[in-house]
């Protein structure tokens, strides 16, 4: 068996081979990170003459530097495995000589993989989870930039024009408005608008709901506001609103993309009614190798939804808040899988209303459903079973 060791940096990997006798088959070579050194990489280990199953690849987890060469080398066949990087600085402190380089690193890489007894290597489904995780992240980053866009955009038309958000039943964030107010930012401006098309963009945007008398009604409005007709407040209301819709088309984006790839891996939590395709991929895009976790206790710490300890002297603390630490994607989309799933499912719902009665607050009931939850999660990819909680 051959083990290869890659040290992973921004530029350019080093990486080195050796035998299961520890005797240097490649020495540390430098190869950059594009798609030239990854051909050389690749080159250098086809020289080797060697069966493909009889290499192991082994690269520590750091970030997403090495994420592109993974791929490119589970493209090519290759048997991969991302290290935990716990596991090589073990290794690296059981050297005699405090010595820390690229090249140094290659070797302790490959003998951490020469002393492993089992393996997990990447697959393709590996990588579609990969994406499943980046494109979560996003997705929530995205998901705060437009909620404060909102926020603010609700603050400047208080501003400018106080009375529009009781105007509109369904409030401020609708396409009928945001049209209105990207062509007339003002009541002022509203009020100079001819009828007629005040009305058409009314009717057009909103389907027909709001009709001819809608605008009617809106331009008297517009005409008695109190509101300050603030040029600096008006380029900030038809910014934010383009800013807004770009996020939409953005969010769209990537609950197609997400959507498309849950479809395609047909995973086993989709069974759960009130899980989409959205949290779903939220979900074992952060968990990832469900194996990772040997029990659903660890897996819900990976999630923040443990409970935190306080103890001192002799007094233990019977009641604590939730711990909140690990991935905040898997713990947000687990809490809003948890309130799906208890509008569709009568045991989820009975354990939130016992919680409830208990004196707990809403969300705090909902963490707890989000811990019962993980671990139907867990037994349910541990064992690929479908949701049956009888």
């Amino acid at each position: 068996m051959i083990y290869v060791g890659i040290d992973i940096a921004k530029l350019n990997h080093f990486a080195s081979a050796i035998s299961s006798d520890g005797e240097v088959i490649i020495e540390p070579f430098k190869f950059t990170n594009d798609d030239d050194g990854f051909q050389m990489l690749v080159s250098k280990l086809n020289s080797l003459d060697a069966e493909p199953d009889s290499i192991i690849i082994g690269l520590e987890s750091t970030a997403h530097y090495g994420d592109n060469l993974v791929r490119y080398l589970v493209a090519e066949n290759f048997q991969v495995c991302v290290l935990n990087p716990i596991k090589t600085s073990t290794m690296r402190k059981n050297n005699i000589r405090k010595t820390k380089t690229d090249k140094v690193d290659t070797y302790i890489i490959a003998k951490t993989l020469m002393m492993q007894e089992s393996y997990r290597f990447i697959t393709f489904y590996d990588l579609d989870l990969m994406d499943l995780k980046v494109m979560g992240r996003f997705y929530q980053k995205t998901i705060k930039q437009w909620t404060r866009l909102k926020i603010q955009f609700t603050a400047y038309v208080d501003e400018v024009f106080p009375e529009l958000q009781y105007f509109f039943k369904s409030g401020l964030h609708q396409k009928s408005v945001y049209a209105i107010l990207k062509e007339a930012p003002t009541p002022e401006a509203i009020t100079s608008m001819h009828m007629t098309h005040l009305a058409n963009l009314l009717v057009k945007t909103s389907h027909g709901h709001f009709t001819k008398e809608k605008a009617k009604e809106l331009r008297v409005l517009a005409r008695k506001s109190v509101g300050a007709s603030d040029s600096a407040l008006s380029i900030q209301i038809t910014h934010t609103i383009a800013q807004i819709e770009l996020l939409d088309s953005q969010l769209n984006m990537i609950e197609e993309e997400m959507t498309e790839i849950m479809k395609f891996n047909d995973s086993v939590i989709m069974t759960i009614l009130g899980i989409g395709y959205i949290n779903g991929g939220m979900i074992i895009g952060e968990i990832g190798d469900i194996h990772r976790f040997s029990s659903p206790g660890k897996l819900l710490a990976f999630a923040g939804l443990d409970p935190s300890v306080y103890q001192s002297g002799n007094f233990q603390a019977r009641k604590t808040k939730m711990s909140k630490r690990g991935s905040k994607v898997l713990r947000y989309a687990l809490i809003n899988a948890a309130h799906n799933v208890v509008k569709n499912n009568a045991t989820f719902k009975a354990y939130y209303d016992t919680k409830m009665a208990e004196g707990r607050t809403h969300y705090n009931a909902l963490g707890h459903c989000a811990g019962k939850l993980v671990r139907v999660i867990w037994k349910m990819m541990t064992d690929d079973l479908e949701f049956n909680l009888d």
